[in-house]
Parts: C-alpha cells; structure tokens; sequence
C-alpha cells in the first residue's frame, strides 16, 4: 500500500517559471516571488528582502502558526492583500531549526542580484532546499546522531520482491546500499527492520509505489518521480559521482534496485544543495550477515540507546552510560557501534587489544584532553565540500589539526608495549595534513568573525591588496589629525578642525570671524549657523579612498574567502580520514576509561559456540543501585536453555538483559562487567519481553506478544540469543500454558537456540526432565512474617512459589484484598487435582493434552472392518449391506 504523510516531490531548483495571466496583475516583485514559488509548491520559501527573510501568503499564514511569529499584511497585489510574516536573516538559523523539527521543508532564496545595477526586483534565486535528511549546519544538526536521507525501491522478481535500500548521511558524506529479496507478505516485516536500525530521518519513494512496504511514521516521507529510480541512470550517477569505471570494487556490481535508490538519492541530495557532493567519494554495501542483527522490540527492550521509560530516564540507556566520548564524531560513532555490532569476531578483539594497550599505557587522561580540543571536523569538512563553511569553522578546524601531533604522541606510548594494529593504524590515519594546515594558518584570523559580512576573518599578512585597504579605513584618524595641525600651521586658524561624519563626509570646519583667513583652495561644502565647513583637493581624494576602503576591503575578503574555500577542496579525503580516526581513538578511549572505572573485563570470542559469564553485571543497573548481585550464566550445545522462574521484582528480567547485553558488548568491542566471559559465534539477539499494546496499529498486548514469539521462532538459528519473558500471559491460563510450552519445546527441539526463558508457569519446569538440553535456575527470595525479601541471586532449580500476594502487598494493595486473595488461593489449591494450582500440561492423564510422538491407539471396530472390505468387489446390494453393518458397528462404539 501507498506510504501515508508523503510529500510531493521538489523539482530541480531554478528561478524560471512560467508567469501565466493571473500573475500579470501582480507587482513585479509579487511576480518574481510568485514564479520561484511555483517550483516550490508544498516548501516554504525564505524570501530574502534587505536585514528580513519574508514569507508570503500561504507560507506566510503557516510560518505565524508554526512559530509563533507576527503576520502582518503589507499593500495588495493583484487586488488583494499580500499576508507576511518575516524573520531576521542573523537569527534565521533558531527558526529553521524548529520547522525542520516539525518535518517541515524550506527554501532559501537569496539575492544574487546587484541592488545598484538592477532594473525592477533584485534577481533572487533558491540556492538550497533544506530538508530534514539533508541538514549539514551544525545549529540544525543534533551533535551525537546522524539524520540519514534514505531512498527505498522494490523491483518484483521470480523468487519474491527486491528491496533496494541506499541512504547517505549528507552531513558525513557516508553513503550506502544494501539489497533483499523476500516473499511479499514477509518485505514490510524484514523492512521495518533495516529503517529501525538505519532511523532514516527523510524517506524518499516512488510516486506510484503500490507495494505492501507499510507507513513509517518516524520519518518524513517525500515522494519523488518514478523515472528517478531508473536503475540504469543510478549506475551512471554512482560511477560519476564515485568517479570509477565499475561498481565491482564496491560489491555492488550485481544490484539492481539498490542501484535505482541510489540513483534518486543522489539526484535529490544534490538539488537541495544546489551543487555536487565533492564529499561523497566512497560507497560501502550492507550484507545483512555483516552485523548482528536486533529488531525493533530488541533495540527498544535493551535500551540501547532510547530509554522505554520516555524522556525523563534518557540517561538510563546503555549509550548514555557508555557515552564519555569528548567528540561529537565519536558520539556518533559509539551510536553506530552499539547498533552495529559486528559479527566478525576479529574486529571485536582487535579493539579489545586497543583498549587494552590504552590501559597498560595510563593514556586516557592525556587523550581525554586532547581531544577535548578537537572540534567536530568530519561535519566542517562536508560544508567545505558544500562551500558552505563559516570562518570560526575554518578555525576550529585549525585548532583541531594542530592538536594531531599530540595525539600521535600519546599512540606511539601505547605502541610501545603493546601489541594494537589497530592502534598502529590509527597512529598512521593521524599524520598532520601540513599543507592544509599551513594553509588555514596564514589565511585565517586568529578569532575571526562568526560571518564573512562582518570583516576580520582573513589574517593580516595573508593578501597584499587587503592589508592595504585595511591600513586606508583604519589610519583615517591619524591622517586627520596630522592634515588638522598642518592646516592650523598653514592658515594660522587656531581653532581650525578636521572632522567626520556620515552625511557630509569629511570636512574642515571653520567658525565665523575667521573665514577671512580661508586659502583659495578651500571649497564651501556646508553652512551652520556658527561656522563654515569647507573640502580640499587633498581631503577629497583621501575620502573618496578611505570611505570606499572598508566596502572594498570586506569584497576583498569575501573573494579570498571564497578561494580558500575553492583550495581547501582537494584536501577533504585526507580530512575524512583523520575525522575517522579520531572518532575511532575517541571511542576506544571511552570504553577503556569507562572499563577501568567501572572493572570491566576483556571477554574472550571463542569458535565454540558457548556464552559462559562469571559474576556478569547489569551494566546500567549496577550503577544505579547500592548493592548489585553479580551472577552467572552458563549455555552450550548442551545446555541450550534455561528455564528462569522467580518471584516478580526478583530479577528475573534484569539477569537476563545483563546476559544480552555482555553478549552485544563483546561483539561491540567494548570490555564487559563481568569477572570473566567467554562468548561464542552469535548472529542475532532476539528479545520478547514486557507488555505493551499497539493500539494505533490495532493490536492488543497479547497480539503483539505473539507477533514477536512469531518473528524469533521463523528468524532465530542455533547461533542466536533468545530472551522470551512470561510468554503467555497475556490470555487465558490453559491457552497461555500451552502457548508456552509450545514455544519453549519449539526453541528446545527445532530452533536449537541459546534461549532464556522466564515464566510463572510451573508446569515448565518439568521441560528439562523431558529435553537434556534444558535446564532449571531461579531467583531466589526468602519469606519473614509474610514479607519477601528479595536476594537476586541466581541458583540452580525451580523456584518454590511465585510470591504474587507478597508482592501485591509490596505495591501497596490493601490489606482486606490480600487476606481475601490468600483465603481464595488457599480453597483454589486444596480443590486443584494437582499439588500445583494448575493441571500439569505434560501428564498423560490430562484429556485431549497427549503428546504428538505418543504410540498410536489400537484401531476402532469400524476401523478394523473398513480395512477388511473390498469395494471394487462388492456387489450393488453387498455394498448396501456393508454400509448398515458399518452405521451399527459406529453406533455399538459410541454407546
């Protein structure tokens, strides 16, 4: 079905329109503002008029609602009023940043014309859309997360559907692609996926997609022209823009609908920015085998990175934690990592051995430091590239570069007694670009100002022709008073005076009863009632210099500016490059602060498959509690599940996110909170825990409890992590027992999963007595004067009861209600079959619960006589006969 909330496409920016007859009616200037708006219908147009950005009309209606901004009416056009409403262009930056929070679109159209040259309107012209996937300024941009532009296409093939997925961050030049095929009612399950784990802030679709690829709200959708996604011409974009000859080196040779995504990705980017992505120079290819893989539902139970408790407990996440990163970059690439934990387990080791090393080395202090200085150069690199860097980027760049040789100091300590190839590496990716450098170092002021208009941005020294401009405007003083005191000398005027100001200029100023003295060569500029104000030669010419040598000088810089800019373009790989790598010795150094703060531990990745934890940790948990209890978790080919059961509020689901967790850290790279690990290959983690309902989407709590058991029994292999909590409570006692017995017998038998399964069903636990491969542990809890204490200690075997009443009354319910349910329990049990409150699921003697391998029955009388007849022999009457004999054995056997 159709995406919902989609947004029309934006054509290729320009300034032609075609003015039809309505707008011949319009002022010239309503005119021009009418034609440029056309190519923009659904974008709200920044219409840039002297000190004021103006919206008009409609925009002008819909910018007052949006930001609580005055709109006024100002004459008429065509007969009728012209609505606006306008923002000053110095503090455009706080307005932009609030639409585009809202989703909303907005073109940027400057003047571009010459005010004293133009005949009519300034010409004025779009110079870039900014879109919410298409931000690079810093003041729109959150610093520690990427806003990717993602482009999505779905060709139909023989064997399902191909999804074509390519997305760039533009504010990083990161670009990317991945392909699949699935079977049409599996694409928008496996589809949702990917954008989770991508979170796309812009999603961009065929205008005529037909395909069941669902609504994903949490992005802007833009629809743009079907002829976008010509797989053909976005082959040709990639190999232009990637300047290569062939996709080969990239793997991307055998895609096709990718390579259409791609195609209308790079169009669209490219025509908000108004010109080419000079940053975009390397492509990378998703495999989904690559990372292991987390579904929504595990991302969010986890907490990775989102706290499931909303915005006041955003600190409550593994990233938060983790997150001592004194870059931006690496932030952001912390995010990544967390998300896209890599199952190559030579990755993970190689940046345990670099945390390890920076450890040995006592360097974190001493890195924390410096890179406290470095400034986000991975996102000043891209508005280099998009010619869109302001000065004070330009110096904190300076500033971040200069810092490189110290960092490298401290990595060759590291090296030194330490074996770190990827520590080694980065050492080499930090090399001093000295060019550049030496360049931004003679162009730019030491603190230059925020905005190229305001002057003081390009260092004396630097530009001949400036330095002399800048001598003109500011040794005006000086010039007057030594032309004051020769004029008082030459004149004998003692009271004589050379002075400035805005209307008249420079003048000398002479009172009256001493005009007589006046030379010949004084020209009477202006009369006052007490003196006479007079021009030289001399003055006028050194007027005519000084008072156009500050505009000169501020188009000077403006034009070196500009070449800087224009220089600093060959020098962006090697500035990609040392981006990365700080943002990589950024995060390593985090995690190695984080380990020694914290005693976290090196985790061992083994090809046995295995997860043996000793003494593991909650690693958010445990720091927000005085007395954490440390436990252990041990699963191997054979011991694939453990059968968790427990009071509530035991622990149950905290040990085993603490599990998934350690896992996910090992593959990260990241140390781990443990006294020892040892982890084996794992290709996803799969997660079914808490309860919530889906109402917007229709479905209750319990439908979404099965749609998740349903995506971990038809995704999870031998080699996932399977965490399922209180499967089955949502419904009816038996229904929900032998859901869970179901599924727990399912993940034993067929799936063959390293599962933790937590339940309040009893009946469960009599699984391992069935499967050799399942084993019983428990939270356990002591009871004193019908209170519960809780241990949190992990110990092997069932649990004795669940503690429920005890609970309830923890919470607070009252106290006739937890006598009553105590006299109801009790007549509950004493009238149960079983010992146990609920019939036991695995017992023979249940009616209708045999097992499905159980010895068939001996056959029925009428199954006996069936088997002995022959209908190709019988006779017309003998078949008759047959048939009676037949009702009555039926008959004998029901009575």
């Amino acid at each position: 079905m159709p995406l919902k909330n989609s947004q029309p496409a934006e054509k290729p920016i320009t300034t032609q329109g075609t003015a039809g007859d309505a707008k011949s009616a319009h002022t010239p200037m309503m005119q021009q503002y009418l034609r440029i708006k056309a190519d923009y219908p659904t974008t709200l147009v920044f219409y840039r008029m002297g000190d004021f950005y103006e919206l008009f009309f409609e925009d002008a209606e819909k910018a007052a609602r949006l930001l609580g901004i005055t709109l006024t009416q100002r004459g008429s056009s065509n007969g009728q009023p012209i609505k606006m409403a306008g923002v000053p262009f110095h503090a455009v930056e706080q307005y932009l940043s609030k639409l585009v929070k809202l989703g909303e679109s907005i073109a940027i159209c400057e003047q571009i014309g010459d005010p004293a040259t133009s005949k009519g309107p300034v010409e004025r012209k779009v110079l870039r859309v900014i879109t919410p996937g298409t931000l690079t300024d810093a003041d729109l941009l959150p610093e520690k997360s990427e806003q990717p532009l993602l482009a999505l296409y779905c060709t139909t093939q023989r064997r399902g559907l191909t999804v074509g997925i390519a997305w760039l961050s533009l504010a990083s030049g990161a670009l990317k692609l991945m392909e699949f095929t699935s079977e049409p009612q599996h694409v928008d399950a496996r589809l949702r996926h990917e954008l989770e784990r991508i979170a796309p802030a812009e999603i961009l679709i065929p205008g005529s997609i037909d395909t069941p690829m669902g609504d994903y709200a949490f992005a802007r959708n833009t629809t743009v022209p079907d002829w976008h996604f010509d797989i053909e011409q976005g082959s040709r974009a990639l190999l232009d823009q990637l300047n290569v000859a062939t996709l080969t080196g990239f793997g991307a040779e055998s895609m096709s609908a990718a390579l259409g995504a791609a195609g209308a990705l790079l169009r669209y980017a490219q025509s908000t920015q108004g010109r080419g992505l000079q940053h975009v120079r390397a492509l990378k290819v998703d495999n989904e085998n690559e990372y292991i893989g987390l579904d929504a539902a595990t991302r969010r139970n986890l907490e990775l990175t989102e706290s499931i408790r909303g915005q006041e407990q955003q600190g409550a996440t593994l990233f938060a934690l983790l997150d001592h990163c004194r870059t931006s970059m690496g932030s952001r690439l912390l995010r990544h990592w967390l998300h896209h934990a890599q199952r190559d387990q030579a990755i993970a080791r190689a940046r345990h051995a670099a945390i390890g090393a920076l450890l040995r080395a006592d360097a974190t202090s001493g890195l924390f430091s410096t890179l406290a200085s470095v400034p986000d150069i991975e996102r000043i690199t891209t508005r280099i590239a998009l010619l869109s860097a302001r000065p004070r980027d330009l110096a904190g760049m300076r500033g971040g570069l200069q810092q490189l040789p110290s960092l490298r100091a401290y990595l060759s300590m590291c090296n030194k007694d330490a074996d770190s190839p990827l520590l080694r590496a980065l050492h080499d990716d930090l090399a001093t670009p000295s060019e550049c450098l030496d360049l931004i170092e003679r162009a730019i002021a030491m603190e230059p100002a925020a905005m190229v208009r305001d002057g003081g941005v390009i260092a004396r020294g630097y530009d001949a022709e400036l330095d002399e401009l800048r001598a003109l405007s500011e040794n005006a003083g000086q010039f007057l008073v030594d032309l004051e005191t020769r004029e008082r000398a030459r004149t004998g005027i003692a009271n004589l005076r050379v002075e400035y100001n805005k209307v008249h200029g420079f003048y000398i100023e002479v009172t009256h009863g001493q005009t007589d003295k006046v030379p010949d060569d004084y020209r009477r500029r202006q009369t006052l009632k007490n003196a006479e104000r007079y021009i030289t030669p001399e003055l006028k010419a050194f007027e005519d210099k000084a008072l156009s040598a500050q505009e000169r000088a501020l188009s000077r810089e403006k034009v070196l500016y500009e070449q800087l800019l224009q220089q600093l373009l060959t020098h962006i790989p090697a500035l990609q490059d040392i981006a990365c790598a700080i943002a990589q010795l950024d995060v390593l150094t985090a995690l190695a602060d984080h380990a020694a703060r914290h005693n976290w531990i090196a985790p061992q990745l083994v090809a046995e498959p295995m997860i043996r934890i000793e003494q593991g940790r909650h690693p958010v948990v445990e720091n927000h509690i005085e007395r954490f209890i440390a436990n252990d978790c041990l699963l191997s080919d054979e011991r694939k599940l453990l059968l968790i059961t427990g009071p509530n509020m035991g622990g149950k689901s905290t040990y085993m996110r603490q599990v998934a967790l350690i896992t996910l850290l090992a593959y990260v790279g990241s140390f781990v909170p443990a006294a020892s690990a040892a982890i084996g290959p794992i290709d996803r983690i799969f997660t079914r825990i808490g309860a919530a309902d889906d109402l917007a989407g229709g479905r209750s709590t319990f439908m979404v409890e099965m749609t998740e058991s349903a995506a971990i029994l038809n995704g999870a292999t031998a080699h996932s992590l399977v965490l399922m909590d209180e499967v089955g409570r949502g419904t009816s006692t038996f229904d929900g027992l032998a859901l869970a017995w179901a599924i727990a017998r399912h993940l034993i038998e067929t799936t063959q999963s390293f599962t933790l399964f937590a339940t309040h069903y009893f009946e469960l636990t009599q699984l391992p007595e069935m499967h050799a491969s399942a084993a019983n542990v428990h939270l356990s809890a002591v009871e004193h004067k019908d209170r519960i204490v809780f241990l949190h200690a992990v110990q092997p075997g069932p649990a004795s009861q669940s503690y429920g009443l005890q609970v309830a009354q923890l919470a607070g319910v009252p106290q006739p209600v937890i006598r009553a349910a105590r006299r109801h329990l009790a007549s509950l049990e004493a009238g149960s079959m079983q010992p146990t409150p609920q019939f036991d699921l695995f017992s023979a003697q249940v009616p209708g619960m045999a097992q499905e391998d159980e010895v068939a029955q001996a056959p029925s009388a009428v199954e006996e006589a069936l088997a002995g007849i022959d209908p190709d022999a019988l006779t017309p009457r003998e078949a008759l006969d047959t048939l009676y004999r037949l009702k009555q054995l039926g008959e004998s056997s029901a009575s």
